[in-house]
């Protein structure tokens, strides 16, 4: 594997910083923000999922177990426990995640969705680490974004008529 490789490859701890909604569209957005770096991550999550971190970090506990609460009891229960979650790969706006489990000298890997990851890592105090390379596609498809809003703002400016552009004050 060669050095650039393995640097995209790295594994950088991650704390939820916050959650908000976003306010184009009011869906639940989940912040993680690099421990040793100043690089965020927004990851758009469902009501649910946010709920359930938000419980979480605000120490609520329910009168039940939640979803999370009852994956992580029937975890301890056959002994496993929650080594750490990763946040592996982003494709096509789709984040992807690893919850690492151990149960005794045997590693397990479950394949999840981010948002379920760390609601669950919230749970077990472990570690929520992302690829490097996860910050690297999602910054790249943040300036895709922005790239493609200027292109669009250029078109519109050159099609648009005089009389359209008289319409609108400030």
């Amino acid at each position: 594997m060669s050095t650039e490789e393995q640097e995209s490859n790295r594994q950088l701890k991650v704390e939820v910083k916050s959650l908000m909604l976003d306010p184009t569209s009011s869906v639940p957005i989940v912040i993680l923000k690099e421990e040793e770096g100043n690089r965020i991550l927004p990851i758009w999550i469902g009501v649910f999922e946010a709920s359930a971190i938000a419980a979480r970090i605000d120490g609520q506990e329910p009168q039940r177990p939640l979803t999370h609460d009852l994956l992580l009891n029937g975890l301890q229960t056959v002994g496993a426990t929650v080594d750490r979650v990763v946040i592996c790969d982003l494709q096509e706006s789709t984040f992807f995640a690893k919850i690492h489990l151990r149960s005794g000298e045997t590693p397990l890997t479950l394949d999840a969705r981010p948002s379920d990851a760390i609601a669950l890592a919230l749970r077990a105090e472990a570690p929520v680490l992302v690829l490097d390379s996860v910050f690297q596609k999602a910054q790249a498809a943040e300036l895709a974004t922005q790239e493609s809003d200027e292109e669009r703002l250029k078109k519109w400016l050159e099609e648009v008529s005089p009389e359209e552009l008289g319409k609108y004050t400030m």
